[in-house]
């Protein structure tokens, strides 16, 4: 018998095919993926069994209008109800607006939720369930689900009021053998990512339990396939034998293990596997899933529109090399936004492309999303001055000369343009001098009118990535991190401009960069 699963994770409540910025028909969306569904069901050869790995009530503009408005949550969780899965999970970001808001999702979801680490104050499953076993065709499949135990460092902690995380290594030790008594096969699904590299072995990230998918493999024998996410990475693959996939973001693919098995009496074996990755670049949007939520699509559209903000001035964006170079009133307002969303009295943003065009004389939703285009949230580390002194060291080096002009350094635009790794700072005063070698461009830093120190302790906030040292910011890491704001960036601009309606086109000139 050949067993197909098929798995989606982080749709992050898209269901049409759009980015909400202009561009439709994209290869994403819930709309799509349920037509994918429909495909692969109908070409599998034996039984098929599917699974929602979480983070889907949480992270597009439809998702956030929801929240925000007089819908409920089920208007939106219809559509994971109308795509027929067997088993549904948590994810780190469906705790984003708050327990009751979730238990409402969980509520009128039609299959079982599972989350096997997260306990309640008797050391029970908080959300019911831990696992659920399936019988298909006479064998019984057992699919364990985990959430990453990080969710402590993103959440305040009256949100989480009586729960406990617990290490999903620990969870499967005690799971996984039981399971195994009770059913043939046993799957985990496990809204989490991968530690270190799937070949090496080697670190990938700094070891804070966020993802410990790799781990898992290592110490937790009897898992006969493992279903990602959290990563939104695209893997398909096999880790000590153990097939393993994670299907992306936003709904981009589909990933699907086979499992060949052959049933002898009592013993079930599996004789051939394979991990598959499927995009849903070539299906049209399911008819059905668009009507579901239509009438919403139509609000959310008129919402997406509608005025959030005035400008005093002109925030408008033409040169964005320019911008990098000489403090622009935009970037101070988003850098403005992180300071007040974390309460640290140090920000650094990025210009992320060359793509965004600033504000106009008012500000829209559409407006937001188009020029702050990643789904970011904040983190705030305590670093040493030093350690800022070497960060702003590193942001230099994104720039170059030539030709008696500054630019943006070209060895980090091919193969892949880095523009999002130059970071510009609001909270201190900077110089980068062009002129100086790699290393000694910054000849001027200051804090609240004095001189930084080598030893001196400051909080800086700035988005999760580069907080725990992507862009090569090795000063930085997980470690250093003492609070995060678990919230999309364009929903804390979308919450400052509802507190500050008019907005001034200013800056301070805080920093310079001089040649």
């Amino acid at each position: 018998m050949k067993l197909t699963f098929l798995e989606t994770s982080d749709m992050h409540g898209y269901v049409y095919p759009t980015n909400y910025a202009g561009e439709h028909d994209l290869a994403l969306g819930a709309a799509k993926v349920a037509t994918k569904l429909k495909q692969l069901r109908a070409q599998a050869a034996g039984p098929v069994i599917s699974i929602e790995n979480g983070d889907f009530i949480q992270g597009s503009p439809l998702s956030y209008y929801l929240s925000q408005s007089q819908h409920q949550v089920k208007e939106l969780t219809t559509v994971i109800n109308q795509m027929a899965y067997d088993v549904q999970l948590l994810g780190n970001h469906e705790f984003n607006y708050g327990i009751d808001y979730l238990q409402a999702a969980i509520a009128s979801y039609q299959a079982p939720v599972l989350a096997a680490n997260i306990l309640n104050e008797d050391g029970q499953p908080y959300f019911g369930k831990a696992y659920t076993i399936l019988e298909k065709e006479g064998v019984k499949i057992a699919v364990l689900g985990l959430t990453t135990q990080y969710i402590p460092h993103w959440e305040k902690p009256e949100t989480l009021k009586g729960l406990t995380f617990k290490s999903i290594i620990e969870t499967a030790k005690e799971y996984i053998p039981r399971l195994r008594e009770q059913a043939d096969l046993v799957v985990v699904s496990y809204h989490g990512g991968f530690e270190r590299d799937l070949e090496t072995g080697e670190p990938t990230e700094a070891l804070t339990g966020e993802n410990e998918g790799y781990q898992l493999l290592q110490e937790v024998p009897g898992i006969d396939a493992l279903f990602t996410g959290h990563q939104h990475r695209v893997i398909a693959t096999k880790i000590n034998g153990v097939p393993v996939v994670q299907p992306g973001y936003r709904g981009s693919y589909v990933g699907e293990i086979q499992l060949k098995v052959e049933k002898q009496g009592d013993q079930v074996a599996i004789t051939e596997s394979e991990a598959i990755l499927h995009s849903v670049e070539d299906v049209a949007a399911d008819p059905q899933i668009l009507s579901s939520v239509a009438t919403l699509e139509e609000e959310l559209e008129t919402w997406l529109d509608r005025t959030l903000g005035k400008v005093e001035g002109d925030m408008g964006i033409t040169d964005p090399m320019q911008a990098r170079l000489v403090e622009h009133p935009y970037v101070e307002f988003i850098n403005q936004v992180q300071l007040a969303a974390s309460g640290a009295p140090i920000s650094a943003t990025a210009l992320f492309n060359n793509d965004g065009k600033g504000f106009g004389q008012t500000i829209t939703m559409r407006d937001v999303i188009t020029n702050y285009v990643y789904p970011n949230t904040l983190a705030v580390i305590k670093i040493s001055g030093a350690d800022l002194r070497a960060a702003l060291e590193q942001t230099a080096n994104y720039l170059a000369v030539d030709k008696g002009k500054i630019v943006f350094n070209p060895a980090f635009i091919q193969p892949k343009p880095q523009y999002y790794n130059y970071d510009m700072y609001e909270g201190i005063d900077y110089t980068i001098d062009m002129n100086q070698p790699a290393g000694q461009r910054i000849t001027a830093l200051s804090f609240q009118g004095a001189p930084i120190t080598p030893d001196q302790e400051l909080e800086v906030v700035t988005n999760q990535y580069r907080a725990i040292g992507g862009g090569d910011y090795k000063m930085f890491s997980a470690e250093k991190i003492v609070r995060e704001i678990q919230v999309d960036m364009t929903e804390l601009i979308a919450d400052y401009l509802k507190e500050h309606p008019v907005i001034k086109a200013q800056t301070d000139q805080n920093f310079r960069v001089v040649l």
